[in-house]
């Protein structure tokens, strides 16, 4: 006769839950399509990059020295600001609603390991951001001539470029996403800094154009590292005479962008909240 107090501890023993990283990987799976079932979020999250590429690149088409035009500089620019866009600001204000409508509140009751929230999080905001930017491409190389890359160095320094460059912002979205009192102002708050950063960090505005004031606050943050990054793989030598120092300096692009994920990680391990300011 079979010992059925042993038998059936045994089996429950044997079940294991499934590992963080495939709930990670689920969530993320969630998180996208919760995303793009968003209609007003995919239209704005995408089109405004490229209404913006749209008009300044047919507005301000001159030549600059070395061979490039103001088209390609806008492009590689506003690629910079299209994955800040999609971590930092899609993330800061998503999760300021995640938290008001109680959704994080019941995320942290059940079994599902917290770490796993923000890997889904960060992998849906790592799709969104790689079409963004294949979107932006498209039309700097079919609108603007702009030239990809033909060697394996510039499309290796695009990925790491891109991949502390998400990781960063987004890390900083979600540490912000604390800032705002209500999700009725999330979309206000978290997108004011960054619609300044893109003036002050070359995305509009050439960077050597701008005071030096200007220059100092803008080269504290991601987006100015990011642009220059992209540029340097998008325009090659011949935009490096554009950069203030006549070099795109990519040690200190990594260097900066890497610091930005460490910090971002302090931050949201320090200030992040799960609940409400209203459920105390």
């Amino acid at each position: 006769m079979t010992d059925l107090t042993t038998s059936v501890p045994a089996r429950t023993a044997s079940a294991k839950l499934p590992s963080p990283v495939r709930l990670g990987l689920s969530r993320a799976a969630l998180e996208t399509k919760m995303f793009f079932r968003e209609k007003d979020a995919v239209v704005f999250t995408f089109s405004f990059p490229i209404i913006l590429l749209a008009l300044f690149g047919s507005i301000f088409s001159d030549d600059l020295p070395g061979g490039i035009t103001v088209s390609q500089l806008y492009t590689a620019g506003l690629i910079g600001a299209g994955v800040m866009g999609a971590s930092f600001q899609n993330l800061g204000i998503s999760i300021a609603v995640d938290r008001e409508d109680g959704t994080l509140k019941r995320l942290a009751g059940t079994p599902l390991p917290r770490p796993a929230y923000f890997v889904g999080k960060m992998l849906s905001v790592l799709v969104v951001a790689a079409l963004e930017v294949a979107i932006l491409l498209a039309i700097g190389v079919l609108m603007y001539d702009l030239k990809l890359p033909a060697e394996v160095g510039p499309w290796l320094t695009f990925v790491w470029v891109f991949v502390l460059g998400v990781s960063g912002s987004a890390l900083l979205g979600i540490a912000a996403s604390g800032v705002p009192r209500s999700a009725r102002s999330a979309a206000a708050v978290i997108a004011m800094p960054f619609v300044v950063l893109q003036f002050i960090s070359g995305v509009y505005i050439p960077f050597n154009q701008l005071p030096e004031w200007l220059i100092r606050i803008a080269s504290v943050f991601p987006l100015k590292w990011m642009c220059q990054g992209f540029r340097s793989v998008f325009l090659g030598d011949a935009g490096a005479i554009q950069e203030i120092t006549k070099s795109y300096e990519l040690g200190r692009v990594a260097l900066v962008l890497a610091a930005w994920v460490i910090g971002g990680l302090v931050l949201c391990l320090t200030t992040f909240r799960w609940k409400g300011r209203r459920d105390g």
